[in-house]
């Protein structure tokens, strides 16, 4: 049996193509058709896309290199300033969230 990165590449979706997704409740991996994953999702758009998000604060040191990361987002413990948009570094006091310009963390 082939590992994933050995799979080929998928260059066409249909609606009947099936997805395989873990199921925690029900202790393995079961199969579901692309349509039923989209219908799900928009059934469940509010609950799935606009609740809150919660990510685990973690130390400056702990963040990935921002270069090449545009947009993403963390939230830090130890930021060195506090000000919107400013470049942020390790070893303060300030519990901030943080996003990626592409080439630094800032504030924000």
């Amino acid at each position: 049996m082939p590992v994933i990165n050995q799979l080929p590449l998928i260059t066409q979706v249909s609606g009947g193509n099936n997805i395989v997704l873990w199921v925690p409740d029900q202790g393995d991996s079961r199969r579901a058709s692309i349509t039923t994953l989209i219908e799900y999702i928009e059934a469940n758009f509010d609950g799935v896309v606009c609740n809150t998000v919660q990510t685990t604060p973690r130390t400056f040191a702990q963040l990935p290199s921002a270069v090449g990361l545009a947009g993403a987002r963390a939230f830090i413990t130890d930021g060195s300033t506090a000000t919107f948009g400013a470049t942020v570094a390790g070893g303060g006091a300030n519990k901030v969230p943080v996003y990626s310009d592409g080439a630094v963390w800032k504030v924000g």
